[in-house]
């Protein structure tokens, strides 16, 4: 298939041991915490109801929709401190919105690897508010829509107005994606950009490779080519940067595969220092939904999870913003190929480079 710049998509594979392979999954659930951990989690997280009790249910598995947020604000809608701010090399409190830039749909099967499969961020489909827009955008426009209607009818707490909006969007998120790729989901994980700050800060960096140096201002990145070591604000810049690189925005999904990894691994060999510092990152950044039993969980995830990145047709512009042209039947008949037989492991363990 061919994508915005002459990109053939081809799939890129990580193989990790861990309990989640989103950032909250590798935070929450690594190998090697205790279950009596993992149940402090449990009860100190913030939790969604977006995911009604009668919704739907996968019936070949589980399946996790993982998403990440542009917002530069805390879960009560609040600007993050501004020594915080710097570090992060991410612009001010303003900036961002509630676009979900990453977006992961984790398939746990009964028996057999796990799989993760990005959905980019530009997928033009119908939103579950109505009408058509960028897959990304369901959060935030349900967000403001929710917003605007409670001040009509005479809400004005500014913070119960956020939780609201906020609950609105999670639901339209993961209707918008159920119905897009025709699959039931079981339970949601939601973190902002604050959340992959601290959880490289808690691990005190994470390692990545890169196949050519690169440089962009707009997200901080400057990094030379090879293995390297990234403190949390660069790690911060290597999953935001789009511009600059060969194939945009699918070259960023990329990175945030080869993040996720490279957290996977920091985590297996962690010590309990380390595993308190992200239980406490957990409880001030991360959602999850009402129903969803860590402990069960990290007891029943296979200890092969690999990922993949659903495919696209083309690009196109539509009043002037960029967008991804989709097949819809294709990609669903990606998620099923997926879901049934995951993509092979890597030939080693060691780092994947990226662009």
């Amino acid at each position: 298939m061919q994508s915005r710049g002459g990109y053939h998509r081809t799939a890129f594979h990580v193989l990790t041991r861990t309990a989640w392979v989103s950032l909250c999954a590798a935070v929450l659930a690594a190998s090697g915490i205790a279950w009596a951990t993992v149940s402090t989690i449990s009860t100190g997280v913030e939790r969604s109801y977006a995911i009604s009790d009668d919704a739907p249910r996968s019936t070949s598995g589980t399946n996790i929709l993982i998403m990440g947020l542009t917002t530069r604000l805390d879960l009560h809608g609040e600007p993050l401190p501004d020594d915080v701010l710097r570090r992060m090399q991410a612009g001010e409190s303003d900036r961002g919105g509630y676009n979900a830039n990453t977006l992961m749909l984790l398939h746990i099967p009964a028996s057999g690897p796990a799989v993760a499969m990005s959905v980019p961020r530009d997928d033009l489909v119908p939103l579950a508010s109505g009408g058509e827009g960028k897959i990304k955008e369901a959060y935030g426009r349900a967000k403001v829509a929710e917003e605007d209607r409670l001040r009509e009818a005479g809400a004005h707490d500014r913070r119960e107005l956020e939780r609201a909006g906020r609950e609105a969007g999670r639901r339209a998120q993961v209707e918008t994606v159920s119905a897009f790729l025709n699959q039931p989901i079981d339970h949601l994980v939601e973190i902002s950009l604050i959340g992959f700050f601290h959880i490289a800060e808690g691990l005190g960096g994470v390692d990545v490779c890169l196949k050519n140096a690169t440089k962009d201002p707009l997200s901080g990145a400057d990094f030379p080519a090879g293995p390297q070591h990234l403190d949390a604000g660069q790690a911060l810049s290597f999953v935001r940067q789009r511009h600059g690189l060969p194939h945009g925005d699918l070259d960023r999904t990329r990175r945030q595969q080869a993040f996720l990894s490279a957290v996977a691994k920091r985590v297996k060999g962690a010590d309990l220092a380390v595993v308190q510092a992200l239980v406490d990152m957990a409880k001030q950044d991360v959602v999850l939904d009402a129903r969803f039993d860590l402990t069960e969980f990290a007891r029943e995830l296979p200890a092969e999870v690999r990922f993949d990145t659903l495919p696209i047709e083309g690009g196109a512009t539509i009043g002037g913003h960029d967008v991804n042209k989709v097949d819809r039947d294709k990609v669903r008949a990606k998620v099923t190929e997926l879901a049934t037989a995951p993509p092979p492991p890597p030939p080693n363990d060691g780092i994947p480079c990226v662009d």
